[in-house]
């Protein structure tokens, strides 16, 4: 089908059902490959966030590779993270096409695996160029499907990591049908014959080492196509054989890359068991564990409780407003911006960390967000600036900290700009997934990699302290007692035992 500005003029489509490769099909290679950030809505629960609209990047032709093709991790790099993927084929050179007449501008479709190394997302993020863009990481194939056999609403899409299913997904679930991503790039870009869109992936995703094999396969569920198979696209994991040139960015990771490229929300994650430890230490405690570990920059200084529940223990979420600026506060500030869509985002057990620069001169969270973001099962919300509607947020359930209450809306002051970034709260560097830790002494950060130790550690401390405590109650010196020395370890152990041979007797 060849469409201009709207206007369609009908063309045969090929007769076969199945071709083996794009260039087979179309007798030309793609001039581009499209691909689709987020289009799944497992894979939206997955990330924490669903878009409003889909949004796309770049990846060169060069990406693409045959099935059976190595993929190649780059020296150096540790995330390289699989996406099982369902990829279109355009059948001709179409522009403006209304959605309506989209679908019959896919000549066919086919599995499709969109690779990416998170070690170098941070150099090009959104655009992905050096994440996704090196040669081998879109592999295609090894069968296409005729499109027009194919009820697109009617497909399943599965991924295999040596041998065991991990992705198992079927358009049902997609945010955005393929006929709206058609004709949504072709507002503003001539889609090419043999041009590649890559619709998205599921959730599932994560990360690979060399040697592991990954396969893909496509399936129709229903229609004339019913039955009908891609084929699995077979992909292997190798080890780059020399090391990357150190004239641009070099791979990088950190807490929250690690866990995006294994799967879960852009937050790093810490286990369960690893918080309950830490609901049971204070804030003291914890600043004193990281302070001995050389992190002399984790408390959130200046903040006091603002809400009847100062006690909060939860994983990051981050929300930036910069200085207002009129003529951007429209644009920025209107319909669902970055402070709305974090409270939308916030999922249970989360902390919305807000940086107003210590700005306190301006709300930055009101009742109606507050108690929006308590009924989505947050932690918490901290901010460095204040806080409106201050008598409802102190009787509300949810921990609230702030550094004042100010009666003004967040336009006197702030423009809310982006969300799930690097902040700095309070004099405090804040990462998402960084564990935030709040009782009546103030807000504490801690980094999830150090989390266990120090909540483990933080536990013993807080039991000695009990000892001690109990000791100078009945009037013993602290010399050689606090901190316990050698003349008091062993009267310490037996405490220790009795305690947990009394705790034993009281278990049924």
């Amino acid at each position: 089908m060849t469409v201009r500005d709207g206007r369609a003029d009908a063309e045969a489509v090929p007769s076969s059902v199945v071709q083996s490769s794009v260039v087979q099909c179309l007798g030309r290679s793609p001039s581009k490959v499209v691909a689709v950030h987020l289009n799944y809505s497992s894979r939206a629960r997955e990330r924490g966030r669903t878009p409003e609209f889909p949004s796309y990047f770049l990846k060169p032709p060069s990406s693409l590779s045959e099935a059976g093709s190595a993929v190649t991790r780059p020296r150096g790099c540790e995330l390289l993270a699989f996406e099982g993927e369902i990829a279109l084929v355009v059948g001709e050179r179409v522009r403006n096409v209304p959605r309506e007449l989209a679908w019959s501008c896919v000549r066919a479709l086919t599995a499709a695996n969109d690779f990416g190394v998170y070690d170098l997302r941070y150099a090009d993020r959104g655009a992905n160029v050096r994440s996704k863009g090196a040669d081998e990481f879109t592999p295609i194939g090894p069968r296409l499907l005729d499109a027009r056999l194919v009820d697109p609403a009617q497909l399943r899409l599965r991924t295999w990591v040596n041998n065991e299913l991990v992705q198992d997904a079927t358009t049902a679930e997609l945010l955005f049908g393929f006929d709206l991503l058609v004709a949504d790039l072709s507002r503003l870009m001539t889609l090419e014959p043999g041009d590649v869109i890559l619709t998205g992936t599921p959730a599932g995703s994560s990360v690979i080492e060399p040697g592991d094999v990954v396969e893909v396969e496509v399936s129709a569920v229903a229609g004339p196509a019913g039955g009908l198979s891609t084929g699995r696209l077979r992909s292997v994991v190798v080890e780059a054989s020399v090391d990357l040139d150190p004239i641009g960015a070099m791979p990088r990771t950190d807490a929250a890359s690690r866990a995006d490229a294994a799967g879960g929300p852009t937050l790093a994650r810490v286990g369960e068991e690893v918080l309950e430890q830490l609901r049971h230490v204070s804030t003291a405690t914890v600043s004193s564990q990281l302070r001995r570990r050389g992190l002399h920059g984790t408390t959130l200084d200046g903040l006091r409780p603002a809400s009847a529940q100062p006690r909060l223990v939860g994983v990051a979420r981050t929300l930036r407003f910069l200085p207002l600026r009129e003529d951007l506060f429209d644009a920025r500030a209107g319909g669902m911006n970055a402070q709305k869509l974090a409270v939308e985002e916030i999922g249970p057990g989360e902390v919305l960390v807000i940086e107003a620069r210590g700005v306190a001169e301006a709300g930055t969270m009101g009742d109606i967000l507050a108690l929006r973001a308590e009924r989505r099962g947050a932690a918490g919300i901290v901010t460095d600036g204040a806080v409106r509607d201050s008598a409802v947020i102190a009787d509300m359930r949810l921990p609230v900290f702030a550094a004042a209450a100010h009666p003004a809306v967040l336009g006197r002051r702030h423009i809310p700009w982006e969300r799930d970034v690097a902040v700095a709260c309070a004099g405090a560097l804040v990462e998402p997934g960084d564990v935030i830790l709040g009782d009546a002494d103030g807000v504490v950060v801690v980094p999830p990699a150090l989390a266990a130790e120090v909540a483990a550690d933080a536990a013993e401390q807080e039991r000695q302290e009990r000892f001690i405590a109990e000791r100078v109650a009945v009037g013993e010196s602290v010399a050689g007692l606090y901190p316990i020395g050698p003349n008091w370890r062993a009267a310490y152990e037996r405490w220790c035992a009795d305690a947990e041979n009394a705790d034993a007797a009281d278990r049924p």
